[in-house]
């Protein structure tokens, strides 16, 4: 005796038989898809089954064509976000996480240095030093000192230190400009994935509130004959 596969239905674009948790019909689609899949399929209606793979490939293509109506062109991150959507990925992660794994150890250096060069410790200690040598030079070595009056070695060392400063901060500051424009990037691709699925929810609700104001009407129809037949059998 052969058994009924009852909870099966026919993709109509991939002529396979599938359980229905796979397939989706063709009155749950939002029109603007709806239309899509009807333009490859012109057969294709309310009644027929598509799989939810073929919905996400068409899902992917309407938010390619929506972003191309506003923005003229898509760009990679763009892209990244079509993909996740059509995917039902996530794009949230730890990016600070990310950006820590990708530091060099002459990033972190120069990290180290320049925030060290930035602070009242740096400042307190390089006037101790430069106090504390002309007062050697001054006080303590005055008959032979080793760098007397005007200081031309420490000068030397403070034009040094100054050559040597700038550029380790010029290289920390590109590197925190880096990190900013990876935060910035982030931050839009999940901006736009919210507005995305915030548009696809709002035509889902609206395909739903007019799906439902059908079924409603033809309620209402069908009772309005009942009622018609129930008074013409009365008057009969």
């Amino acid at each position: 005796m052969k058994k009924h596969h009852a909870l099966t239905g026919v993709c109509h674009i991939t002529h396979k038989q599938l359980p229905l948790r796979h397939l989706i019909l063709g009155s749950s689609i939002r029109k603007n898809i709806f239309d899509l899949v009807k333009t490859d399929h012109p057969d294709f209606d309310e009644r027929s089954y598509i799989t939810l793979e073929q919905l996400g490939v068409y899902r992917k293509r309407y938010l390619e064509q929506l972003l191309i109506r506003e923005m003229g062109e898509l760009t990679t991150v763009e892209q990244e976000v079509i993909k996740s959507i059509s995917g039902q990925e996530l794009v949230t992660s730890n990016i600070e996480g990310e950006l820590a794994e990708n530091i060099s150890l002459g990033d972190r250096m120069a990290d180290n240095i320049a925030s060290f060069g930035g602070s009242w410790r740096f400042i307190t200690l390089f006037f101790s030093f430069l106090l504390l040598w002309m007062l050697v030079n001054v006080y303590v070595l005055s008959v032979r000192p080793f760098d007397p009056y005007p200081f031309i070695l420490l000068n030397l060392i403070l034009s040094c230190l100054a050559a040597i400063q700038a550029p380790i901060i010029m290289m920390s500051q590109n590197r925190k400009e880096s990190k900013d424009r990876q935060r910035s990037e982030y931050d839009y691709k999940v901006n736009l994935k919210a507005e995305l699925e915030i548009r696809l929810l709002h035509e889902k609700v609206d395909h739903l509130i007019v799906h439902q104001n059908q079924r409603l009407m033809e309620i209402q129809q069908i009772q309005v004959d009942l009622l018609e037949d129930i008074m013409a059998r009365s008057k009969a």
